[in-house]
């Protein structure tokens, strides 16, 4: 299905039906990334006295339950409430799930013991920065378990230049955008979400999201669909849509 959107007072035809899945699959060991020292999700049949929910095993039907959690176990989109005492929930707060993305892959730079993505590399499109950003750190491997490995992690300058741009959703396949350990001070998340002093409530950031080789750089159009879960962090699958080249 070929749709037609306007950007920048241009109009750009968007293909609905060659969308990129940008997210993990919860379940899959091949497919699912972890962070923060949880276990892996678990599906498992309900068992109540002698019924079982296998049919494999003998029940009449399936009837699984799942255990994850949605900060570690994979691509998952939270929002301010994930570092405030209220916790508030991301599906009350984002009201934008659709809009023009802008995708970039970002060179992990070495400071010291850490690999960080800087807002020297970031490139500006011609039209500006939409809502969504999508920033990668290039050649990181996918799955992968982040725990205990000091992953990369944004500089709070560009999480800041983000948030002054405009920027109201930022997707990476990072694990955070803060280092694993910082002693509590979350200065990327603080710094996009202009937190505690002038609250952005309804930006959002997207982690462990996974951008194929294949995926060129560039500007798309997004669908970010959030699980109906009540809570501050939710997991997510953001479909990235190509534009038809003219």
């Amino acid at each position: 299905m070929i749709i037609e959107l306007m950007r920048g007072g241009r109009k750009y035809s968007v293909d609905l039906g060659k969308g990129v899945d940008c997210s993990s699959t919860l379940g899959d060991p091949k497919r699912e990334p972890a962070a923060w020292y949880v276990d892996p999700v678990s599906i498992q049949p309900v068992r109540m006295g002698d019924w079982i929910g296998s049919v494999a095993e003998g029940g009449s039907v399936n009837f699984f339950e799942v255990k994850l959690n949605p900060h570690g176990n994979g691509t998952h989109t939270e929002c301010y409430g994930h570092i405030d005492k209220q916790q508030q929930k991301v599906g009350d707060l984002m009201q934008e799930h659709h809009g023009w993305l802008y995708f970039q892959r970002l060179p992990m730079r070495q400071e010291g013991e850490d690999l960080l993505l800087k807002l020297e590399d970031l490139k500006i499109p011609e039209e500006g920065l939409p809502s969504f950003v999508a920033l990668a750190a290039d050649g990181l491997a996918f799955p992968k378990n982040f725990s205990n490995t000091n992953p990369p992690y944004f500089e709070a300058e560009l999480c800041r230049y983000l948030a002054e741009a405009g920027v109201s959703h930022l997707l990476t396949n990072l694990p955070s955008v803060d280092r694993e350990e910082d002693g509590g001070a979350l200065a990327a998340h603080r710094a996009f979400w202009q937190y505690p002093k002038a609250i952005r409530k309804q930006a959002t950031i997207t982690e462990l999201a996974h951008f194929p080789d294949e995926l060129m750089e560039g500007i798309y159009f997004v669908n970010l669909q959030l699980a109906p879960l009540h809570n501050d962090a939710a997991p997510s699958r953001p479909v990235f849509y190509p534009i038809i080249k003219e």
